[in-house]
């Protein structure tokens, strides 16, 4: 299923944030480790599955192929839809902070 805009899976988010800079196989899973702060591990699975339908949308582009190794990276495209996502998850805590307090 190609990525059509609206609501990211907590995976995607954080590979595309990890794609930032460049990444390949077990080093992105590192790489979503650490930037979700440990608190997201991404198994070969999901990543792979991730990454091939990210892929197919454009978001990402295949940069370097050694032997089994493939190294991507983020498209403008894919900066886009992460900014996107970012902005709306933002809002999303702004309303929540809101009602807390009380709907000020």
């Amino acid at each position: 299923m190609a990525y059509s805009g609206g609501p990211m899976t907590e995976a995607m988010y954080y590979i595309l944030l990890a794609l930032l800079r460049p990444n390949h196989g077990y080093q992105l899973m590192q790489s979503v480790k650490d930037v979700s702060n440990g608190r997201l591990e991404v198994g070969p699975g999901t990543l792979y599955g991730v990454l091939s339908r990210m892929e197919k949308s454009a978001l990402i582009v295949l940069i370097e192929k050694e032997s089994t190794k493939k190294t991507y990276k983020l498209t403008e495209e894919g900066r886009k839809a992460l900014k996107e996502e970012f902005d709306r998850l933002n809002t999303m805590v702004e309303d929540t902070v809101r009602e807390l307090e009380g709907g000020k």
